[in-house]
């Protein structure tokens, strides 16, 4: 069975820097290859790692829908082709961009035939990153389910920690099926104070540790730059690496 990592979080916590950073940590020890999943609707973790999409699931399901499927193929054989045009490969993973609808309407035949691939697609990895939308709709809508460990990542805001709580707390009364939880506490500027701390012990949350604020990080996002590109012995991402050291077998 494949090693499956979801990120989850309030949206501006730099959830998707970090799904890079846990993406560099895994090709640096040699884990691949990897299939890393965008699974939010705002897709840019394609940025984050230095590829650029070619096409998304979103938009043959939209096609699909739209009845655009050609004479004298099937809809399976139609979304196993479009899903193999829309992976992006790599030497160390390869890409998945999910996409979303485009109109309202009935989806339901299109997502459970792309579910169905997609339980086929992940056995041939043994490694599955996936990056999801902010909030909590991925869970309640069970996007993110049977995954060995779920990572809740949060700002040092009062209100990014119960974010996450609440988020870690629907994951289990939704019985999604995820080994273990942490949290991880992005964009830190100094070591999280013990009213924080109260508030991490009394939600249940188990906290893996902080990743400090950092000018490369930033710089590197605002000139549009694979933040995967990083030196390792940037602070930031020696402190990510220290944690998934912790809690990535």
């Amino acid at each position: 069975m494949p090693l499956s990592v979801a990120l989850a979080g309030k949206g501006g916590t730099g959830k998707t820097t970090v799904a890079g950073m846990l993406i560099k940590y895994m090709i640096k020890k040699g884990q691949t290859p990897i299939l890393a999943v965008d699974a939010d609707s705002n897709a840019n973790l394609n940025e984050v790692l230095g590829v650029r999409i070619i096409d998304t699931l979103g938009n043959a399901r939209e096609d699909m829908k739209k009845g655009k499927v050609p004479d004298g193929m099937t809809k399976d054989v139609f979304i196993s082709m479009r899903m193999e045009e829309a992976i992006t490969e790599t030497d160390n993973f390869d890409l998945l961009v999910m996409g979303q609808p485009e109109g309202a309407g009935c989806y339901c035949a299109a997502n459970s035939l792309l579910t169905g691939f997609m339980e086929k697609l992940t056995v041939n990895y043994p490694y599955i990153i996936m990056d999801n939308e902010a909030g909590m709709e991925h869970i309640s809508r069970l996007t993110t389910r049977n995954v060995d460990i779920l990572l809740i990542v949060s700002d040092t805001s009062r209100r990014g920690i119960q974010a996450a709580a609440r988020i870690n707390k629907l994951a289990q009364e939704l019985n999604i099926g995820f080994g273990k939880s942490f949290l991880i506490i992005n964009q830190a500027k100094k070591e999280p104070p013990d009213m924080m701390l109260n508030i991490i012990r009394e939600s249940g949350l188990e906290l893996a540790g902080t990743i400090p604020e950092d000018d490369a990080v930033y710089d590197y996002d605002l000139e549009g730059l694979p933040t995967i590109e990083i030196p390792e012995d940037n602070e930031a991402i020696s402190s990510a690496f220290g944690i998934f050291e912790k809690i990535i077998s």
